[in-house]
C-alpha cells in the first residue's frame, strides 16, 4: 500500500464535505447563547467589582466558626437522618412504581397501555421536585411526608422511563427460548429478561438515590423537613453559624452516600 492509499484509508470518509446543517445548527446555538446574555442583561462588571467581592467575603466570613454546641449537633444529626430517610423511602417507592409502569411502557401489555404509561411517566418527571413538594405540602401538610411524596412522584417518572428502556434494549433470545420451551409469560420474563436488566436497574436506582439525597435537602426550603428546613430557618433569622453547621452536615451526608453508592455499583459491575 502506497502513501496515497494510506492517507485515503486513514482519513474519515467525507471529511472534506460541507455540512450545511452543522453550520446552521452551530450558528443557531451561538445566536441563542448571545441572545440569552443580551436578554438577561447580565452585568459581569458589577459581579467582579471590588465592592461586590468585599460584600461576598464579609458574608462568607459570617459563617465561621460554625456552631458546634452538642445540643445543636444532635439536632443537626436528627435533621440529616430525616433527610436520608426521606430520600430512601422516596426512591424505594419510586423504584417499585417505576417497575410497574416500565412493563407496559416497554410494550409488554399492548399499544394503548404503552402509550398511557409513557404519558404518565412523562407527566410525572416533567414536574420538578420543588413543584411537587409545594403541592404535597398543601395536600399532606408540612413535614417529611410531603418530601417523600414529592420525590416519589418525580423519581417514578425518571426511573420508569429508564427501566422501560433497559427492558426494551435487553436481548430477546433468552425469553423467547423459554417461551418456546413451554414456559409462561411471567416465568419467561423473570428467568430470561429480568436477570439481564436487574443490575442496570439497581445502578439507576442508586444513582437516583444520590440525586434524591441532594434534592431532599433542598425540599426543606418549602417545608418538607430535614436539613433544608433547618437551613432555611437559620438563614431567615441570620444565624449564619448554625447555617454553616447545617451546610457541613449536608456535605458530609452527600459525600457518604456518594461513596457508598459508588462502591456498590463497582461491586455490581465486577460481579
Amino acid at each position: 500500500m502506497n502513501a496515497r492509499e494510506t492517507r485515503d484509508t486513514c482519513s474519515p470518509r467525507g471529511a472534506g464535505d460541507f455540512c450545511l446543517s452543522c453550520v446552521l445548527t452551530s450558528g443557531l446555538l451561538v445566536t441563542a447563547v448571545v441572545a440569552s446574555f443580551a436578554y438577561l442583561e447580565i452585568d459581569f462588571a458589577a459581579l467582579f467589582a471590588a465592592d461586590s467581592a468585599t460584600a461576598m467575603a464579609r458574608f462568607a466570613a459570617s459563617f465561621f466558626p460554625p456552631d458546634l454546641a452538642p445540643d445543636f449537633l444532635q439536632k443537626t444529626a436528627h435533621g440529616a437522618l430525616q433527610t436520608f430517610a426521606v430520600a430512601m423511602i422516596g426512591t424505594l417507592l419510586a423504584a417499585l412504581a417505576g417497575l410497574l409502569l416500565a412493563l407496559p411502557a416497554a410494550g409488554r401489555h399492548g399499544i394503548a397501555a404503552g402509550r398511557l404509561s409513557r404519558f404518565l411517566l412523562n407527566l410525572l418527571r416533567s414536574v420538578p421536585e420543588l413543584v411537587w413538594a409545594t403541592l404535597m405540602v398543601l395536600a399532606a401538610g408540612l413535614g417529611p411526608f410531603a418530601g417523600v411524596l414529592a420525590l416519589a412522584l418525580h423519581t417514578t417518572g425518571v426511573l420508569g422511563r429508564l427501566f422501560a428502556e433497559a427492558i426494551e434494549n435487553a436481548p430477546p433470545q433468552p425469553e423467547q427460548s423459554l417461551r418456546e420451551a413451554g414456559s409462561g409469560g411471567v416465568s419467561a420474563f423473570l428467568y430470561g429478561t429480568q436477570p439481564l436488566v436487574w443490575p442496570q436497574c439497581v445502578a439507576y436506582g442508586l444513582y437516583r438515590l444520590e440525586m434524591n439525597i441532594r434534592m431532599a435537602a433542598v425540599l426543606g426550603f418549602v417545608g418538607a423537613g430535614g436539613l433544608g428546613q433547618m437551613l432555611y430557618y437559620h438563614l431567615s433569622i441570620f444565624q449564619q453559624a448554625q447555617a454553616a453547621t447545617v451546610l457541613i452536615a449536608m456535605f458530609v451526608l452527600v459525600l457518604a452516600v456518594d461513596m457508598l453508592s459508588d462502591r456498590l455499583r463497582t461491586r455490581m459491575a465486577r460481579s
